[in-house]
C-alpha cells in the first residue's frame, strides 16, 4: 500500500508518514503536469497502484462514475495541519489496511 498525496495536502506529509506508508508521494514528485487535473492524478494512481488522500471531493465523483481502482481517502477533518493529518493517518492505519484490501468498497472517508 502507497499513498499518492493530492495537492490540496502539503508535500511535508510524505516525511511524515514514510516510516508507516513507504513508497507514499506527493503529486508534486510525480512527474504531472503543473498542475495535474484530477482525471491525471486519477489515471497515475491507477496505473501505479497508488491510494490517493485528498480533500477534494471532486474524486469521490469520479470514484462514483468510473469505480475503483484506486481507492481513494477523502479527509473530512477541515483546516487542518499536517502533522495533525499524519498522526491521524497513521493511527486510522488498521482501518485504511482493512479498506484497502476489500474489494467491496473504493471511498473511505475520514472525520
Amino acid at each position: 500500500m502507497k499513498f499518492l498525496f493530492d495537492e490540496n495536502i502539503s508535500f511535508r506529509i510524505v516525511k511524515q508518514v514514510s516510516n508507516a506508508v513507504p513508497q507514499s508521494i506527493h503529486v508534486s514528485q510525480s512527474g504531472l503536469n503543473k498542475p495535474p487535473t484530477d482525471r491525471e492524478i486519477w489515471s497515475y494512481a491507477e496505473a501505479n497502484n497508488f491510494l490517493i488522500i485528498t480533500f477534494d471531493e471532486d474524486f469521490q465523483d469520479l470514484a462514483n462514475v468510473n469505480g475503483f481502482p484506486p481507492k481513494v481517502i477523502l479527509l473530512r477533518t477541515g483546516n487542518s495541519s499536517t502533522r495533525f493529518i499524519s498522526k491521524l493517518l497513521i493511527n486510522k492505519l488498521p482501518d485504511i489496511l482493512q479498506f484497502y484490501q476489500t474489494e467491496v468498497y473504493g471511498l473511505l472517508e475520514i472525520f
